[in-house]
């Protein structure tokens, strides 16, 4: 028999939208024999195909009459190889997250915009941070140190590929750095390369036109629609990234006319794009249906700017190449003068983290007692402080690792002859040495959760023992449900970590600059040796992952995790960030609608689990008027009040929620035994036999066994399409019922 594939529209039909991991379409729609009945193999919506023939009766699928259809998205976030290079940009996406933590209050406009043209400055300067690494890497460690005339890389027991630039050139040093900036520059271009791929995948797609909007937020279709100020950011980046190579190879030789020319046309290019950053038109989106276009002496800048970072870039190189003059003190510097987080930087760097610290706890206190905010509303800050130190423990990584493959990583101050030593400054070395101090406070964080989870279960297991009959297996589930609790201490881990890494930098920095002591020897010295080895294994054991995960189709959707979550919102402040799916994804999702309930008599019900339910929230809000009033909402597993409530309160906070709720008919399930999903509104007390709420209702896990039989596998967070619970929430939601 041929089968039959039902690809009819009308009727009833259940959408269901997957949540993180990437789950295939067979398990989405519980069925072995999926086929794809529109989109691509990106993403693409399928249905099942029914190998006994055409169903009827009460049959999921009965074509005009009901459907069941899934949604797969996940391709977008772990489908390709090449996500295995987007774990270096974890910081990138990190900081575009803290954009959308933001508190928004409506008399803080100004102040507001001052903190997020400071975010989008600290977002250049993460870039300048990664790819300053590299620049240290290829062009002081190996072009002006290793490559030097008598030091490591010039030795016969140094590799070829690395020893011919000092065999030629090892008394002529601006040739060397002529050729290690290559490496960065290369850096530069795959980053642009994947950016730029992804942004004419995703982001140039258009939403529908609808009739009208609400005035939440979520409801505004320039959101998900950020094609021209992507585009401009990326300019701005990549130009800037640029410039700052260049300016490593000619700062060395600023003594001599030629060299101060260059460096200062390529600090003009940094700073050409710092200003440009820093303008709240550069990241201005517009609502794709009115016609609005961003100011044209704007996008004439940044064509300037993609033009002349690249032409100085390559007169800077040239002019190495051919022979700069050096200056004598310069030249005989044991590492290269003016590279890496110089002072300049880290003082601006400093100064933007106070900025926004005190720009997101006033916008706070503007907000204070309207709903709960995660870390009291800093979580913008704390945010943006980890994708700094996730930042700079992958550079201070590949510079320790550098240092220790071609030579031995040394101190400033370490005695003895020059040899096989590649200098770091003194600041890379404190930095090292407050790495200790984070795995430290990490293992107490641990051991606190441990005990909250152990105090956890001991007060749920005499609650839980009625209703498990009066068996052990009430101790289990309570450790279970315990530690899916732990979730909600997410703010406690960030706010200590991040504590930990700003006291210690504060207190660093002090002694650094008063000249107390140095992190040569002595604990401190352990501290930074300890350091060191710990960030050159970071970054091995993130090089090991991402190959393993180019290879492993399993291993490339469990990092899509990452992903799943950290790209949901647009790259706002940083281009180079891995893509946002959503701009992909709300698009295709509100044509589809469109076309599956065209008539009045037509129903849509989106089934969203997970990450699935947090689009289709957004989904719901970006309808037309018309269409959302043939739209049903069913979430399960759902993270909007549990996660994105406290962390994205301007945008799922209770006005987004509520708007929600208001617009079409809405049920939620959630387990206590799940870590990620949890009640929309408000939580129903199974042990106190609370009422049932409108929209949130709770499912038990794992279900009560029977007299004599064993506990029933916990599902946690997933399965929820196979709980009893989840058809009964279907039906009710049905209202449309279809002729047979």
């Amino acid at each position: 028999m041929d089968g039959f594939l039902d690809e009819t529209c009308g009727g009833v039909t259940e959408l269901r939208v997957h949540g993180v991991s990437g789950t295939p379409p067979a398990g989405t729609l519980g069925h072995p024999h999926p086929r794809l009945v529109a989109g691509d193999g990106t993403t693409g919506f399928y249905r099942r195909w029914q190998e006994s023939g055409q169903p009827s009766g009460d049959h999921p699928d009965v074509p005009g009459v009901r459907h069941r259809e899934a949604y797969a998205w996940g391709n977008l976030t772990s489908g390709g190889r090449a996500i295995a290079l987007w774990l270096l940009l974890l910081p990138f996406s990190l900081a575009n997250l803290s954009y959308f933590m933001l508190p928004r209050p409506a008399r803080g406009v100004r102040l507001r915009h001052l903190t997020e043209a400071a975010q989008r400055l600290f977002g250049l300067l993460l870039t300048g941070t990664l790819v300053g690494a590299v620049t240290r890497a290829a062009v002081d460690l190996v072009g002006w140190q290793c490559t030097a005339a008598g030091r490591a890389c010039t030795y016969d027991t140094a590799p070829a590929w690395v020893r011919w630039p000092g065999v030629l050139w090892g008394d002529e040093p601006s040739k060397r750095l002529a050729v290690t900036a290559l490496v960065p520059l290369l850096v530069v271009v795959l980053l642009w390369w994947i950016a730029r791929r992804t942004w004419l995948r995703d982001e140039r797609t258009v939403p529908p036109r609808v009739a009208a909007h609400d005035g939440v937020l979520l409801a505004r279709p320039r959101l998900w629609h950020g094609a021209a100020p992507v585009w401009r950011l990326r300019v701005v980046h990549v130009a800037f990234s640029i410039a700052s190579i260049a300016v490593a190879v000619s700062a060395p030789f600023a003594g001599t006319a030629a060299g101060l020319a260059l460096t200062v046309a390529n600090a003009g290019v940094m700073l050409a794009a710092a200003v440009l950053a820093a303008l709240p038109s550069i990241a201005r989106r517009l609502d794709p249906h009115t016609g609005e276009r961003a100011p044209a002496w704007l996008t004439a800048a940044c064509h300037v700017l993609r033009v002349g970072a690249p032409v100085a870039f390559l007169a800077t190189v040239g002019a190495a190449f051919m022979g700069l003059p050096a200056e004598v003190a310069g030249t005989r510097a044991w590492w290269l003068p003016g590279v890496g987080i110089g002072a300049f930087q880290y003082t601006v760097t400093v100064a933007l983290g106070i900025v926004i610290l005190t720009g997101t706890a006033a916008l706070a206190r503007m907000e204070r007692g309207q709903e709960r905010r995660a870390l009291g509303g800093m979580a913008a800050w704390v945010v943006l402080m980890v994708a700094a130190g996730s930042a700079n423990v992958m550079a201070l990584g590949v510079l320790f690792w550098t240092a220790s493959f071609f030579g031995v990583a040394a101190h400033p101050a370490d005695p003895g002859p020059v040899g096989g030593k590649l200098y770091l400054d003194e600041p890379v070395w404190w930095t090292a040495a407050l790495v200790p101090l984070l795995l430290a406070g990490l293992v107490a964080v641990a051991v606190v959760l441990w005990l909250i989870r152990r105090a956890g279960a001991r007060r749920l297991a005499p609650e839980l023992k009625p209703y498990y009959l009066e068996r052990d297996d009430a101790r289990v589930v309570a450790r279970q449900w315990a530690l899916a609790a732990l979730t909600d201490r997410a703010g406690l881990v960030l706010g200590v970590l991040t504590g930990i890494g700003v006291a210690g930098s504060a207190a660093v920095t002090g002694i650094y600059l008063l000249g107390l002591f140095t992190p040569g020897g002595g604990l401190a010295g352990l501290l930074a040796s300890v350091g060191s080895w710990a960030m050159v294994a970071a970054v091995v054991a993130l090089v090991l992952v991402g190959r393993r995960t180019y290879r492993d189709t399993r291993l490339r959707r469990t990092v899509g995790i990452l992903w799943d979550i950290c790209t949901f919102w647009p790259r706002a402040i940083h281009p180079l960030s891995p893509p946002c799916y959503t701009e992909r994804v709300v698009p295709e999702l509100m044509t589809r609608v469109g076309r599956l309930a065209p008539a009045a008599g037509d129903q849509v019900v989106l089934s969203g689990h997970s990450q699935g339910s947090v689009i289709a929230a957004a989904l719901v809000l970006q309808l037309d008027p018309a269409q959302r009033a043939r739209v049903r909402l069913l979430t399960h597993g759902s993270p909007l009040r549990r996660l994105y409530t406290p962390f994205f309160p301007a945008y799922f906070g209770d006005a987004g929620l509520d708007a929600v709720r208001e617009r079409v008919a809405w049920c939620n399930l959630y387990r206590l035994s799940d870590p990620i999903g949890g009640p929309a509104f408000r939580r129903v007390d199974p042990l106190a036999g609370g009422q049932r709420h409108a929209v949130d209702h709770f499912c038990w896990d794992p279900l009560r066994p029977a007299q004599g039989e064993p506990l029933p596998e916990t599902r946690w967070h997933s399965g929820y399409w196979l709980d009893p619970s989840y058809d009964a929430a279907l039906n009710r939601l049905i209202t449309v019922k279809p002729a047979a």
